[in-house]
């Protein structure tokens, strides 16, 4: 029998593009990754509303 790897799901920031819509995977504090499905309106709407809080 195969040794099993533990599944943590740690990584870096991501996007990717899956079909008509995009994949964010995104690292939270005590290991694992939220993993969001939006379209590119929403991203851009994300992407406005990020610039904003940090004020860019």
């Amino acid at each position: 029998m195969a040794a099993q790897k533990p599944r943590t799901g740690d990584g870096p920031l991501e996007v990717t593009k899956e079909g008509r819509g995009l994949v964010l995977r995104l690292p939270v504090e005590g290991g694992g990754r939220l993993v969001i499905e939006i379209s590119p309106d929403e991203a851009g709407d994300l992407y406005d509303t990020l610039g904003a809080a940090i004020g860019k």
